[in-house]
């Protein structure tokens, strides 16, 4: 394994919390470096183990003394930190100074430097967000780079992003909400999808009565939106795979929302339209007669090596062929979507794939970072856990980073989740004016999105207030199905919420 690669198959990690109660973001710091294997949380002095990681906080003459150390390959690094009784008076302050000493010493064991540095959070733009509220712009992107140890790329990302993100936020009101709709069926399930989805082959049969229920669940969450006063922004139509449904069944979804809602205030209406190989003229007819704004055409490559190595039934002509379909239809509105750090894909593969959907000159681009998650069957394989190689992704990263910025698109929100390949990020990356509302509403929760279907999850944001709370429904569509009129009573806690709003 090259020395750029992050290590695996440590079979179990130990890591060792002495007087201090920081276990939670030091272990999602070893997670970064070691993705796969079962970390073990245990208080007290130092054990058995190899590889182990030792945190402690001790007082001494004067202050608190910060050591972090690292045993791994039968060898012992330590890094240690003083710190003046003011300094550690806040809890941050030394968390902070110990996740970069555990930074360091992971970081030189496993030959990577991840350009999030100590950030292990989904939302960096917000945290970016609220560091120049408090220190402005300038002294922000020094805390970042200084602080943190985020890269200078990275930094400007996130202030770039940011930039993009404000003009967006600024459309959402006190009265604001969103619409998120699931249809967890695929076509098939990718090998790296962790998605709450079911392929048609296994459930083609739970479809008709899903979509029932569906529409009946939009008919009440509409109900509870009108009595407390919402306004409808935004609706995204997501999966699986919308477009599994027929078009008759995608009729009769966006028929729900329609005769359920005030679409007058509506910007967008969003719909996956992600496998190639669901998408038809009947399809994109009904979506363009129904009023949706926006489609998603996801080929995550154009390698047919690569499609074939993730369990993607459909070739890169079809993804070509797709897209072409839909502008005859009229859509002017398209995203693609790409994955960087596939199985079978190399940095020349990744950059002829982004020259040639740049080539499609969509309205928007999403660059995704591969997340190696358990539930994924890429971390199942038996002959040991696909684990990317960390510093290739970055080079793919970096230059669609690049090519997009010097081809007229701009980046509009940012995330980032576990286990993702060299700890990097997802970029949703447009051209000006074409970005997507909700991508931002639902990143950034500046207001309430309402969910319906299988494995949907309705956040409530206090519009007076920091405060959410969210609603689950039934994770999985045999569930959602069996058990839907308890479920659906959990849309009245809607009502209930906002008549509990400051």
């Amino acid at each position: 394994m090259s020395g750029k690669a992050i290590r695996f198959w440590v079979r179990l990690m130990t890591l060792i919390i002495d007087g201090h109660p920081y276990h939670y973001g030091m272990e999602k710091l070893c997670r970064v470096f070691y993705p796969f294997e079962k970390i073990s949380v245990v208080s007290g002095d130092e054990c058995g183990g190899d590889p182990l990681v030792y945190t402690g906080i001790s007082d001494v003459s004067g202050g608190k003394r910060i050591t972090v150390r690292l045993r791994a390959g039968g060898r012992t690094e330590e890094k240690a930190e003083f710190l003046t009784r003011e300094e550690a008076s806040s809890g941050k302050a030394e968390e902070l100074r110990m996740a970069v000493l555990l930074f360091e010493l992971l970081s030189k064991e496993c030959g990577i430097r991840p350009q999030w540095g100590v950030l292990t959070g989904v939302r960096p733009v917000k945290l970016f967000g609220g560091l120049c509220e408090k220190l402005g712009e300038k002294n922000a992107l020094e805390h970042f780079q200084k602080d943190l140890l985020v890269s200078p790329q990275k930094a400007e990302l996130s202030r770039i992003t940011l930039e993009n993100e404000r003009r967006i936020l600024a459309l959402s009101r006190p009265e604001s909400f969103s619409l998120y709709l699931s249809v967890p069926f695929c076509p098939t399930r990718c090998s790296y999808c962790s998605f709450v989805s079911s392929s048609v082959e296994k459930t083609f049969r739970l479809i008709p009565e899903y979509v029932r229920l569906l529409c009946r669940e939009i008919e009440e969450t509409g109900k509870a939106a009108a009595s407390v006063g919402l306004r409808l922004e935004s609706v995204y139509v997501g999966g699986g795979t919308p477009t599994t449904l027929s078009a008759e069944q995608l009729g009769s979804v966006l028929d729900a929302v329609g005769n359920s809602f005030d679409l007058s205030a509506c910007r967008e209406i969003t719909v996956e339209a992600g496998r190639p190989d669901t998408i038809t003229p009947e399809r994109l007819s009904i979506l363009k007669a129904k009023g949706v704004t926006r489609i998603c055409i996801n080929p995550q490559t154009l390698d047919d090596r690569v499609l074939e190595a993730i369990g993607r039934r459909h070739t890169a002509e079809q993804t070509l062929s797709a897209f072409s379909m839909a502008r005859d239809c009229g859509f002017d509105n398209i995203n693609m979507d790409l994955i960087a750090g596939l199985p079978k894909d190399c940095f020349a593969g990744f950059c002829r794939t982004l020259q040639g959907v740049v080539g499609l000159a969509p309205e928007s681009i999403t660059v995704h970072t591969l997340a190696l998650n358990r539930a994924a069957r890429l971390s199942k394989d038996p002959a040991g856990p696909y684990g990317g190689n960390a510093a290739e992704t970055g080079k793919m990263i970096d230059y669609s980073d690049g090519f997009l910025l010097k081809n007229g698109y701009a980046p509009y929100y940012l995330y980032r989740q576990s286990r993702m390949v060299g700890n990097l990020e997802n970029t949703g990356w447009s051209k000006p004016g074409r970005e997507c509302a909700y991508n931002v509403f639902i990143m950034e929760e500046c207001h309430s999105i309402l969910a319906c279907g299988a494995g949907a999850v309705t956040k409530l944001k206090d519009p007076g207030s920091e405060r959410l709370e969210r609603v689950f429904n039934f994770k999985y569509p045999y569930e959602y199905i069996s058990r839907y009129e308890e479920m659906l009573r959990r849309k009245d806690r809607v009502k209930e919420f906002y008549d509990g709003c400051t």
